[in-house]
This record gives structure tokens, C-alpha cells and sequence, in this order.
């Protein structure tokens, strides 16, 4: 019997060796599909990530080159930009002039509108009908040998309203005491903004540069300036108005441009030449006069200067008592004063910010006013400096944009119109929406 029991105890024992080589197999097999799989996804994923790059990187060609040319230059400027990214030979024919849409971006959905500056979309493809789709790895034991990829990009334009109504320099603004800033006016700078005490910002007001705490206040500052604190923002804008500011001007000097007022209805530009000075009875409502000064200086006379636009490359300087109303005074002067006004000065008509009757000066150098500025849908864009001087009241819908640097003093008011600035001189901005 123990014999028996002997054997039949042998019998029941198994041995084990090689049983962690057979699972060890099923490992490497586990984590070799995993790994594939990760790969697969790894690859879709960066392919889509390019793709999407692409599309980025072209709607914002498109709609930057459409601001000034035509659909199809713009559509042809937005493919060789990817294809310098994405060559043909490499990646096939990812982007076509036919997904390449212009419209308008409206209530967070693209239309698409023939002749459309305003939006564009664009969509990037790799794909079987294009001969060019994303390769798999893994997958193709299981018969999914490609995927198909496709990635939308949506740019519009905006105008920020700091360029609309506001005060922005690329410099310093440096604003200094008792000035009321009320709901809806902007303050900014690319560098930073001073202020000095006792000024009031209403809720609703903004003051922004790249980095808020870099405003310059005094010893309890924000006690001193009352709402200034809510108001603050950080933020940079690269002023695009200054950079076309030499073009702008020149495009004044022929009617028919974007740039012309709705006011001007002559097609011809007046020349008055070899003169000192002017007065409103001496230009034609409804015209453009290029004027050439006898000397360095051109004196625009006290009175209202209605339905005109003045390009001169002189310093121009306003006497006490000029009232410009549908005008435009511009010049190519580059000198620090290249628009100067002892005081008095009124750029716009007082209406209440009625539509129409607003007044733009546009200079490559700098504008002085020496005190009582008045603006009422009013704007100064210049390359230089802007200085105004103290007791600039009653200013109700003003818009000053510096290349330089911006000095107020004190006892300013400055309001927010929202309507009556209709003819401002202003630039599109663009965004990625979608």
C-alpha cells in the first residue's frame, strides 16, 4: 500500500519550469500591442497638432493679406505659407484654394459673404481623397491602414475700443491730476502709465499696459485715485494705425480711397501753393487741397473749417479760435511740434455726439496744444508725441493714438461717446474665434 501511495503521489506532481517563459511571451505580446497602439495614437495625434498649426498659421495669412488685396492674393499667400511649413513632396496637397472661405464671424458662427474682409475659414486636410493620409502602424493588422484628418481655423477682425475712444501710446502715458476718466474710456500704454493724485475713474473705465503693477503712482495712490485699482488691466497692443499713418496720408491726396471722408465729393485735389497762412473762406467745401507753404510754417486762421481735408507737409499751427467740423488736417512734417495750438483749439463739432461733424489731425512728427483742448468726436493720431496742457474740458468722444508718448496735466474730462465717431481713421486687428 505505501508502495502504491508512494506512486501515486508521484504521479500528481507537475513541473513548473518554463511557466514564467510562457507568460512572460504573453507580456511582451500585451505590452507590445499597447505600445503600438500608443504609438498610433501618438502619431494621429501629432499629425492633427500639425495640421492645425497649418491652419492657424494660414487663416491669419489670409485675412492679414485681405485687409489690402484681393481674395485670390490672399488665398495664394495663405497656401505658400503652409506649404513652406508642410511641403507638397512630403505631406501631399494639405490646404486648396477652395477651403480657403471668406465672410463674416457673427453671434459665435462663421457665414461665408463673397468680398468679405472682416472673416476667413480655413481647412487643412490629410486625407484618402487627397492622397496624402496619416499612415498607421498597429492598426494595419487589422486592416486600418490610414485615418483621415481634418482641422478648421476661423480669424476675424476687431477694432479694440481703445483705439476707438481713449487715449494709447506706444511710450508713456503720463496723465497727471483732478482728471474724471467716465465709463467707457480707455487708457493705454505699451510701456506704462503715470498718474499723479486726485483723479476719478468711473466703473467701466480701463487703464492698461503689458503688466499692471507697473503703473506709477505716488504714495497711496490708489487712495488718491479713486476707482483706479477696478479699472486696471494688463495688456500690450501694437499700434498698426501708426505704422500705416505715412500711407494713410498719401492715399488723402486722391479721392476714392478707403480713406477719403463720405464729406469730400470733388474728385479733384486743389494745390494752393506759396502761402503763409489760411483761412476757411480760402478752401471749397467738399475738397481735398494739398497745401504748400511759403517757408516751414503753415497758420490755419481763427473760424470753423467745415467739409475739407488740408495734407500739407508744413507745420501747421492753429490760432486761438479754430473750430475744425468734417475735417481732416494732416501733414508729413516729422517735427517734435509739428501741430501746434497756443490754445483753444476744437476738434469736432459739440453735438452731443450726434453722427457726423467729427475732425481728425493726422501728423508723422508730434502735437502741442499749450491748454483748453476741446474734442467732441475728435482724433489725433500721431508718430511722435502728443502734449496737451491743463483745463482740457468738456472733451466728450476723443481719440488720441501716439507712436511716442502721451502727456496730459490736470483738469481733464474725458467721456465716452460710442456713436459720432463714425469717421475716425482706424485699423482692423485680428483674432482666432474658432
Amino acid at each position: 500500500m505505501s508502495h502504491c501511495a508512494a506512486k501515486t503521489g508521484f504521479r500528481k506532481t507537475r513541473a513548473e519550469d518554463g511557466g514564467m517563459t510562457i507568460f512572460g511571451m504573453f507580456l511582451f505580446v500585451t505590452t507590445c500591442v499597447i505600445g503600438g497602439m500608443a504609438l498610433d495614437v501618438t502619431h494621429l495625434y501629432a499629425a492633427r497638432t500639425q495640421l492645425q498649426v497649418a491652419a492657424d498659421l494660414a487663416g491669419h495669412a489670409a485675412i492679414y493679406t485681405r485687409e489690402s488685396r484681393s481674395e485670390n492674393t490672399a488665398r495664394l499667400t495663405a497656401i505658400e505659407a503652409v506649404r513652406y511649413g508642410m511641403p507638397e513632396e512630403s505631406f501631399g496637397d494639405v490646404l486648396d484654394t477652395p477651403e480657403i472661405v471668406f465672410g463674416v464671424y457673427e453671434n459665435g458662427a462663421f457665414s461665408p459673404l463673397a468680398n468679405s474682409r472682416s472673416a476667413v475659414m480655413v481647412t487643412t486636410h490629410r486625407s484618402d481623397a487627397s492622397n496624402n493620409p496619416v499612415d498607421s502602424f498597429l492598426y494595419r493588422m487589422i486592416g486600418k491602414d490610414d485615418w483621415d484628418v481634418v482641422t478648421r481655423a476661423v480669424y476675424a477682425t476687431y477694432r479694440p475700443a481703445c483705439f476707438r475712444e481713449g487715449i494709447a501710446a506706444d511710450g508713456v502715458v503720463d496723465l497727471q491730476s483732478n482728471n474724471g476718466f467716465y465709463a467707457g474710456f480707455c487708457v493705454h500704454s505699451n510701456e506704462y502709465v503715470s498718474l499723479n493724485q486726485n483723479n476719478f475713474f468711473e466703473p467701466g473705465t480701463v487703464v492698461s499696459m503689458p503688466n499692471e503693477e507697473d503703473i506709477d503712482l505716488p504714495n497711496s495712490g490708489f487712495e488718491k485715485n479713486e476707482g483706479l485699482q477696478a479699472a486696471l488691466r494688463s495688456g500690450a497692443y501694437r499700434l498698426r494705425l501708426i505704422n500705416q499713418l505715412p500711407q494713410i496720408i498719401e492715399n488723402l491726396r486722391t479721392r476714392g480711397t478707403e480713406w477719403t471722408p463720405d464729406y469730400i465729393s470733388s474728385a479733384l485735389v486743389r494745390s494752393i501753393t506759396n502761402v503763409r497762412k489760411v483761412a476757411p473762406a480760402d478752401l471749397t467745401p467738399g475738397t481735398t487741397h494739398f497745401i504748400a507753404c511759403n517757408g516751414s510754417n503753415l497758420t490755419l486762421d481763427a473760424g470753423t473749417y467745415q467739409s475739407v481735408v488740408i495734407v500739407t507737409p508744413c507745420d501747421v499751427k492753429f490760432s486761438n479760435g479754430v473750430i475744425l467740423e468734417d475735417a481732416v488736417v494732416a501733414t508729413t512734417s516729422i517735427n517734435d511740434k509739428s501741430m501746434s495750438a497756443p490754445n483753444g483749439l476744437q476738434i469736432g463739432r459739440n453735438d452731443d455726439c450726434a453722427d457726423g461733424g467729427g475732425a481728425q489731425l493726422l501728423t508723422l512728427g508730434g502735437i502741442d496744444v499749450a491748454s483748453s483742448l476741446t474734442a467732441y468726436n475728435g482724433q489725433l493720431v500721431a508718430a511722435g508725441d502728443v502734449h496737451y496742457a491743463a483745463n482740457a474740458d468738456g472733451i466728450r468722444g476723443i481719440s488720441i493714438v501716439a507712436g511716442g508718448e502721451v502727456h496730459g496735466t490736470s483738469n481733464m474730462r474725458m467721456g465716452f461717446c460710442g456713436d459720432g465717431m463714425e469717421n475716425n481713421f482706424e485699423v482692423d486687428y485680428f483674432r482666432l474665434v474658432q
